[in-house]
């Protein structure tokens, strides 16, 4: 019997993922992630195609990203250092919850991640300094197939945990709003996000 508990949020495909921790006097020891169990939840096999890793200074913002379909990335994120400030929002146009986010907090330990399908946007804020966070994705990264939105948008409006100016990218930082991206046709349709499930079940 698996001892991990798959919840869906209120963002249709983005999942909250909890382990029970099993205590002794080493420590503890926690099944952070099945294959079988995932699959079953998100209603496709999930498969892994890259692994990588961001250590961030206290106040870093990473994201709003996502990516262009073909080929999508879903991603399995995962505080293994430090804090964070985990945040989905919906990018799919069409979607009933489109323009949405939810926000999680994640602690090393803590037997959290967050599984976030194709077309979910991702950003985090590290909330320590030497905050790690790593990402199984579901596809290679190809150049150019990226998607950003600013992560300050004001019509968003994340409530960010800052304790002084964040620390971005350039790149997030001159991203476009949610609302311009959409007006230049950049995101990615609901319709097309559950085709691409559908064709991924299919594999």
């Amino acid at each position: 019997m698996s001892s991990l508990t798959i919840t869906e949020t209120s963002l249709p495909n983005a999942f909250h993922l909890r382990a029970q921790r099993h205590f002794d006097r080493r420590g503890f020891f926690y099944e952070a992630f099945r294959s079988d169990d995932l699959s079953e939840a998100i209603g496709y096999p999930f498969r892994m195609g890259q692994f990588h890793y961001s250590i961030s200074c206290r106040d870093t913002i990473r994201g709003i990203h996502g990516t262009l379909l073909p080929p999508g990335q879903a991603k399995l994120v995962t505080c293994v250092r430090g804090e964070i400030l985990d945040v989905a929002v919906d990018l799919r146009t069409g979607s009933p919850t489109f323009g949405r986010y939810e926000v999680f907090h994640q602690q090393a330990g803590q037997g959290t991640a967050l599984y976030l399908s194709d077309g979910i946007g991702h950003a985090f804020q590290a909330l320590t300094d030497d905050t790690c966070v790593t990402f199984v994705c579901s596809e290679a990264y190809q150049h150019g197939t990226m998607l950003e939105i600013n992560p300050l948008d004001p019509e968003l409006g994340i409530p960010w945990k800052l304790s002084g100016e964040p620390v971005m990218s350039a790149k997030d930082a001159a991203a476009p709003t949610l609302s311009a991206a959409a007006a230049a046709g950049l995101l990615p349709h609901y319709r097309s996000t559950l085709a691409h499930y559908e064709r991924l079940n299919d594999l």
